[in-house]
């Protein structure tokens, strides 16, 4: 995906992203989570979203209907953590002005548009094969929300 973060590592087996999507379930179980740097900040913002995803697909949603659906969540109305609607915006530190807070938009947007184009593959996945109906043991964390909180 375009945007402002750089071009991972070829020699990379995962990255952030596909380490926020192997602990999402059971991180969703976490009622508090302490917060070491950038990296845990990262973490807990994918998880909100993927949670936020989640929410958008039922069983009967198509693969091609969750991915429409979640390239439109993932560019619209992109919460940063410096707006006042983001759950956890006390854990973040604040943005300097607004050249920042327009890189970190870009950055973020950059991010969730992988993450849904990673999950819809997991999702739409049994033991590697690709499927037509999302997986039950996806979805059954639909209604499991990291911390208690959701990004709106």
């Amino acid at each position: 995906t375009r945007g402002p973060a750089p071009y991972a590592d070829p020699t990379m087996t995962s990255d952030a992203i596909d380490e926020a999507l192997e602990l999402f379930r059971p991180n969703s179980f976490f009622k508090n989570f302490e917060i070491k740097g950038a990296g845990d900040r990262l973490l807990i913002y994918v998880i909100l979203f993927v949670s936020q995803c989640l929410g958008k697909l039922r069983a009967s949603t198509t693969q091609a209907e969750a991915t429409k659906a979640l390239y439109t969540l993932a560019v619209t109305s992109v919460v940063i953590p410096a707006d006042a609607k983001f759950p956890l915006a006390s854990m973040y530190p604040a943005v300097g002005d607004r050249m920042e807070s327009d890189m970190l938009r870009q950055y973020l947007q950059q991010v969730r548009q992988e993450t849904a184009q990673r999950l819809v593959a997991r999702v739409y996945s049994d033991n590697g094969q690709a499927t037509q109906q999302p997986s039950k043991w996806w979805l059954c964390f639909q209604k499991r929300h990291f911390m208690g909180k959701v990004m709106a």
